[in-house]
């Protein structure tokens, strides 16, 4: 009997013109997720651009202005099934803001998209400085993995 075997992806989408690098940030997410003990069920990255992720904002959460992400979890296991939505404009205005690599600021805003799939939040300090932290350990780790 041929058992059937649940396919587990993880997707990236790109909605803009500006290139993405699409396996560092698949790995991003998946790195996140197998060191905090999670498996990818079904997940799927939008990356786009201020319009869109503000009609989602609006739409979802009440809320009529970009932000860097929106993230969507719809299931509560291990097994993460969900979306996120991050806005390269705001990535690249934040990188001004914070001084930094657009590349560098695209993979934090990834890793922080991640961890909320998983369950954390940032509507306190505390949560803020938790997710922070985690943010940073995981570029860290990521950076160390990438040929020179």
């Amino acid at each position: 009997m041929h058992q059937n075997q649940s396919i587990m992806t993880l997707q990236i989408h790109n909605t803009t013109r500006k290139e993405v690098p699409e396996q560092l940030l698949s790995d991003a997410v998946r790195l996140v997720l197998d060191a905090e003990g999670f498996t990818v069920d079904s997940i799927v990255g939008v990356y786009c651009g201020n319009k869109m992720i503000q009609r989602i904002n609006r739409e979802f959460l009440g809320h009529d202005y970009p932000t860097d992400t929106v993230t969507f979890r719809y299931s509560k296991e291990r097994e993460v099934d969900g979306e996120f939505y991050i806005s390269l404009d705001v990535v690249r205005e934040n990188a001004l803001r914070f001084s930094t690599e657009f590349q560098q600021e695209l993979l934090r805003v990834t890793i922080h998209s991640a961890l909320h799939l998983i369950g954390y939040d940032d509507q306190s300090p505390e949560e803020g400085s938790i997710m922070q932290e985690k943010e940073t350990f995981y570029i860290g780790r990521l950076v160390q993995n990438q040929p020179a």
